[in-house]
């Protein structure tokens, strides 16, 4: 039964961000004037449709995303529309704000729900102070006779500059400097200051140079208002962050880390037992992920497409169908051979 509900909410989850993206185009498309024929959520067969205005409307029976076709859009039918009303013939500002307003909904929804998150929980985690607040086993900390509850007043740097930290973020953004090298951290404890020698050691499973000391953040109720503030910088920090990944990607670090399907329903079935707060947030955490991606400059992709109608502009033509199309299967070849590398990711971890 699990499985199953687990299953509904994978779908249901990557519905709405599919349709969410799929809406932004249509917006779009009708506000420039583009013929949009139709506008379906699910896929297969037609459910309920209704028509309003040139635009079917439809529900499909396999709720799988959803799509708006486009008159000009590849393998769309356009014998009986004016190439003006084509997203083709369109100008290219417009043709990029179409083609764009997915991955903006996308962002505009992630949004929405960082800040409506914050404002639901009514708090915000601080920065954390500079006390310890955990050690872990068999570091140096640990060795070295560091205790929980002992607040660190100072640290002496190898080169002699001494630091009077106000968080627990500040003592690691200076110490990661002087990885492996022999720091000196004043401890105060019962109102006596005492001077501890600690130098980082390798820690195989973290991947990292660490000593064993844990901050563990402040909490603090804000007012209603100030959870825009805070909801915005909560989804800034997380957009940084992915695209430091996809940075990495490109550099060959982090491929082992990537998920696909399989992955992220495995991840979307363990959020969904935390509540629907974490569903919520997760929906959000992967509509940013999906608007991002899509503006990834592969030719399949919204980016892509972007590229090209760019591209035109500067050379005062057209591609060709032809060569588009070559482009468009090698955007797919490279799209799926991603997926089918991730999604290899996916099953080694089940199965290590």
């Amino acid at each position: 039964m699990n499985a199953i509900l687990n299953l509904v909410v994978f779908i249901l989850v990557l519905s709405a961000i599919i349709i969410i993206h799929e809406f932004g185009h249509l917006l779009a498309a009708k506000k420039f004037g583009v013929y949009c024929n139709e506008f379906s959520i699910g896929m297969g067969k037609v459910l309920f449709q209704r028509q309003k205005g040139e635009t079917m409307y439809s529900i499909r029976i396999l709720p799988i995303g959803g799509y708006v076709s486009m008159a000009g859009e590849e393998g769309t039918d356009v014998t009986d529309i004016p190439v003006e009303r084509t997203i083709k013939g369109k100008k290219t500002y417009q043709q990029v704000i179409i083609m764009a307003a997915g991955a903006v909904m996308n962002v505009l929804l992630a949004w929405v729900i960082f800040i409506g998150v914050v404002m639901a929980r009514g708090t915000v985690a601080g920065p954390a102070e500079p006390v310890i607040s955990s050690i872990t086993p068999n570091t140096p900390a640990e060795n070295v006779g560091l205790e929980v509850g002992d607040r660190i007043v100072k640290v002496t740097l190898p080169d002699g500059v001494t630091v009077y930290p106000e968080t627990f973020d500040e003592i690691v953004e200076r110490t990661n400097e002087f990885v492996g090298e022999q720091i000196i951290y004043t401890i105060e404890r019962d109102g006596v200051e005492t001077d501890y020698i600690l130098a980082a050691e390798y820690n195989s499973k973290m991947d990292a140079y660490l000593i064993g000391v844990q901050g563990e953040s402040t909490i603090r109720e804000i007012a209603w208002y100030e959870a825009f503030v805070y909801g915005t910088q909560s989804m800034w920090d997380s957009f940084i962050q992915i695209l430091a990944a996809i940075g990495g990607l490109f550099r060959g670090v982090g491929l082992e880390d990537m998920s696909g399907p399989v992955g992220i329903f495995q991840a979307t079935s363990q959020v969904a037992q935390s509540g629907f707060i974490s569903i919520i947030l997760w929906i959000g955490l992967l509509s940013l992920n999906v608007g991002i991606f899509n503006l990834l400059p592969l030719p399949i992709l919204d980016g892509g497409r972007i590229v090209i109608s760019v591209v035109e502009k500067i050379i005062g033509r057209p591609l060709g169908e032809r060569f588009e199309t070559v482009l468009m299967l090698i955007g797919l070849f490279l799209l799926v051979g991603l997926m089918v590398f991730a999604t290899w990711n996916d099953v080694l971890r089940l199965f290590s």
